[in-house]
């Protein structure tokens, strides 16, 4: 793949799977804005991106918040001058039982993961819009396909995106704007690793591929989304598990 010439926004983008992302797009040419909220961590992954050649932009940036991102898309215009991929991939977790749930802990869930992520769809895409081409890429997750005990507030937030995933691809796609989303299974983390080998097996046990996937593993969908590969397919959800969810 070559994205040479391209300017990639990754929200999240300063750990884990959102950094996977941001250096997987790095290495194939494109210029990177890494957005967090954790600016300090931000800066981290920019610099490594600029030493794999590549001009890179990091941005504090608050998801929930539709001023502060229009704010920043601003500046990456004026920096880089267009966004031609857009990786929604900042998400929160607050997990807790239905009954027992608050109304922060589900409002915070739901403004990050779902309200986030159509607040950087629609000012992106207004740009997008502009230069008539564009590629939007949402994580969602397997749990806003199977739901989890004790996941409401998060799986309602996948659910949506994959939903708005659907009708963003629609509204776009007459100007040549593809939208999809991947749904990311049980994926190798810093939580994961601090579990017992016990727990990690018994898990497994539930992957017919036997293992868990690596942020490298999400990166590379994203990589086929954005590129001229995939350039009849909008609106779809690509799941990413191992073979867990077989609908």
């Amino acid at each position: 793949m070559n994205f040479d010439n391209k300017v990639a926004l990754i929200t999240g983008g300063a750990r884990g799977i959102g950094r996977a992302i941001a250096l997987g797009f790095a290495r194939e040419g494109a210029d990177i804005v890494v957005a967090d909220v954790n600016l300090q961590e931000a800066e981290k992954t920019a610099k490594e991106i600029e030493l794999l050649g590549r001009k890179s932009l990091a941005l504090e940036m608050d998801v929930t918040d539709y001023a502060k991102v229009e704010e920043g898309l601003n500046k990456i215009l004026d920096k880089l001058g267009k966004v031609d991929i857009l990786v929604n991939n900042a998400g929160i977790t607050k997990d807790n039982l239905l009954l027992r749930m608050s109304q922060l802990e589900w409002d915070a869930v739901i403004n990050v993961n779902l309200k986030g992520t159509f607040n950087c769809i629609r000012a992106v895409a207004r740009s997008m819009i502009k230069q008539r081409s564009g590629r939007i890429i949402n994580i969602a997750s397997i749990i806003g396909i199977t739901g989890n005990p004790g996941q409401a507030n998060y799986s309602a937030s996948k659910a949506g995106i994959i939903a708005l995933t659907k009708t963003a691809a629609k509204e776009l796609a007459s100007r040549n704007i593809n939208v999809n989303a991947v749904a990311p299974g049980f994926i190798q983390t810093e939580m994961t690793a601090k579990l017992s080998d016990e727990l990690k097996e018994k898990m497994k046990e539930a992957i017919p591929l036997n293992k868990f996937g690596s942020s490298e593993d999400i990166s590379s969908v994203c990589l086929f989304l954005a590129g001229e590969g995939s350039s009849y397919i909008t609106g779809q959800t690509i799941v990413v598990d191992g073979g867990m969810v077989m609908a």
